[in-house]
């Protein structure tokens, strides 16, 4: 070792110092594992540059990334916080409270007004960093919140899904969910405005087995998971492999299940063009 390397760059180092680098510049992709720029990553809607992959987005992003500038939220009709008071490793209480300070956001749907590159609308999204995305009476309430502002609007109705399936933490409460949010879909329907569901990664369980598969139209990202049950519960049910993708947005879409499969940055223009196309004359009415 010289005196350049022992003694005069430790004494630069001092000089200058060291500076703090954050841990969260860079995320791996989980798909083709290539580690992307967290600001790219972001400003690509988070979808992989390399390969494709569509990350998992929250429900704020999505309704900046869908509705043109100047959209407005609205607030949700309050539910009891715990219904059934239940308990396992943790009160649900407390587990309420940690997901609400983690996400800063009362439950796992947002629901907003706006438009969609000039077309009126009332979009809600789902977002699975709010304990999964479970449907609970909260999530319930806002599907039929937004209905009922679809209808009072005369604006078609489109719906994130983004669930692993009902909150086990509210028990039938929970469940019942399911009936309220698919007449919600119907009140749409029966009004004649436009329902549309965009299914992103994942949409299962009681979400998938209610209001997610009664849209007008279903669209899907690329990739997404789409099902009721895990694949290898089914598996285990029927006692046969399931093919390849089995529960993948594009199989469903091969075989008639969705309707398309869009990428993310092309979402909203296709929004705006089935709005135009599924029912102007009726919510001129």
């Amino acid at each position: 070792m010289s005196w350049l390397t022992e003694y005069v760059r430790p004494r630069i180092r001092n000089l200058l110092g060291r500076r703090e680098v954050p841990d969260n510049l860079w995320v791996q992709c989980g798909n083709c594992q290539q580690m992307l720029f967290v600001k790219e990553l972001e400003a690509n809607l988070k979808v992989c540059g390399n390969c494709g992959h569509h990350h998992r987005a929250t429900a704020a992003e999505r309704l900046s990334w869908t509705l043109d500038t100047g959209f407005r939220r609205i607030e949700l009709p309050k539910v009891p916080a715990d219904p059934l008071r239940f308990r396992d490793t943790k009160r649900y209480a407390d587990r309420l409270r940690d997901a609400r300070d983690k996400v800063q956001q009362d439950d796992a749907i947002l629901v907003a007004h706006g438009t969609i590159q000039g077309q009126r609308a009332v979009v809600a999204a789902m977002g699975f960093e709010f304990m999964g995305g479970s449907m609970g009476a909260a999530v319930g309430e806002g599907i039929v919140a937004g209905a009922r502002l679809a209808i009072l609007q005369r604006a078609p109705f489109v719906i994130f899904t983004a669930s692993g399936g009902a909150r086990m933490q509210e028990g039938m409460v929970s469940l019942m969910q399911m009936p309220r949010s698919t007449i919600a879909a119907q009140m749409v329907r029966d009004a004649g405005l436009p329902f549309i569901v965009v299914m992103t990664d994942p949409t299962t369980g009681g979400v998938t087995a209610s209001f997610a598969m009664l849209g007008d139209v279903h669209i899907a990202e690329p990739g997404a998971t789409i099902g009721f049950a895990g694949a290898r519960v089914i598996e285990q049910t029927v006692r046969e492999k399931l093919p390849e993708g089995f529960q993948k947005a594009e199989y469903l879409h091969q075989h008639g299940i969705i309707d398309m499969v869009v990428r993310r940055a092309e979402v909203p223009a296709t929004l705006s063009r089935l709005i135009a196309l599924l029912g102007r004359d009726q919510m001129a009415a």
